[in-house]
């Protein structure tokens, strides 16, 4: 897992880690973490925000980092305290691990039963006769296409994967050695080193309409690096090109279907979107298909080129109105 769901934990470790040694330096705390010292800058950025309800100046955790890059923690003596948890704090826990513990293909199962007999046995009869009903979506992808993802990286064999497009609105097939599963903003992915692209991609789990585990080891080359999704899920090319899109009320799903730099709100209750993209063609059937709902600003290159297409669209239907 990545995202907040690397940070989060490291984060809990972080600031008692930190209060056990006033002064540690950066590129110590960093290797020992497994991350880059930017990375550990902008985790203590977050650590700055955090402390006791109030969260006036004196209530929130003190970093202090000196240009040799030594770092101090303090006013964070609550996380030295043994964490207990109230009947209110623990069945919700304990929901989600049970939860957890019906997904397909699990890995560390151990683990989750291990956590979940602990909070079972603190909480005792609550945790046992709770009547309690959850209904949660899933971050996206279907249970059996979980499950073979899931074994796919349990047994570290290559996947072939039928995956849906949207930016060219085509399923394509390709071949996948899979790295890890992420949950980023709600939505899971696999990441892996595909075979078509020949390059480390992020697919959406909700768009991989089929899933098979091949009799071939997942092999990525050794320049395989998964990305460093806590930088963010959309992470341009350096030869992507910039294009700008003003869209109306209606036309605002496109900020939540396309990977966005910027989405900003305009007056009418649409949006200035800003994305990058080294394929420009999706851009202009996309702007075919907004209509009177969107427009592409910049470049104008591009603009020149949707106009084009709209001008013989419009020639088209002339003609076919013509033979009838």
């Amino acid at each position: 897992m990545s995202g907040s769901t690397e940070q989060l934990p490291r984060l809990l470790s972080l600031v008692p880690y930190l209060l056990t040694r006033p002064g540690a330096r950066m590129a110590d705390v960093a290797r020992t973490f497994g991350v880059t010292e930017e990375q550990i800058a902008r985790d203590l950025e977050l650590v700055y925000m955090c402390g006791l309800p109030g969260y006036f100046p004196g209530d929130l955790i003190e970093v202090d980092i000196t240009a040799a890059g030594r770092i101090t923690v303090s006013n964070a003596d609550q996380m030295r305290r043994p964490l207990r948890l109230s009947r209110d704090e623990a069945l919700p826990l304990i929901v989600g691990l049970r939860m957890l513990a019906d997904l397909p293909g699990l890995q560390d199962r151990d683990a989750v039963d291990s956590a979940l007999a602990k909070l079972e046995s603190a909480a005792g009869e609550a945790a046992t006769n709770a009547p309690i009903a959850v209904d949660i979506e899933p971050a996206g992808g279907s249970a059996e296409i979980l499950a073979v993802v899931h074994r796919g990286l349990a047994e570290k064999r290559r996947l072939h994967l039928s995956y849906y497009v949207p930016a060219r609105d085509e399923t394509t097939e390709r071949d996948v050695d899979p790295m890890r599963v992420s949950v980023v903003e709600g939505r899971g992915y696999l990441e892996g080193w595909c075979r078509l692209a020949d390059a480390v991609r992020l697919f959406r789990l909700d768009r991989i309409t089929a899933a098979s585990v091949l009799d071939v080891p997942a092999a990525p080359p050794l320049e395989a690096q998964p990305r460093d999704l806590d930088a963010g899920l959309f992470q341009p090319g350096p030869g992507d090109l910039q294009v700008v899109l003003e869209v109306g009320p209606t036309g605002r799903w496109v900020s939540e279907y396309y990977p966005c730099e910027s989405v900003d709100p305009l007056p009418d209750g649409g949006a200035r979107i800003v994305l990058r993209t080294p394929d420009t063609r999706w851009v202009r059937r996309l702007a075919l298909r907004l209509g009177a709902e969107g427009r592409v600003v910049e470049p104008v290159e591009l603009v020149e080129a949707v106009v084009a297409d709209a001008m013989a669209a419009l020639a088209a239907y002339a003609a076919d109105d013509l033979l009838a």
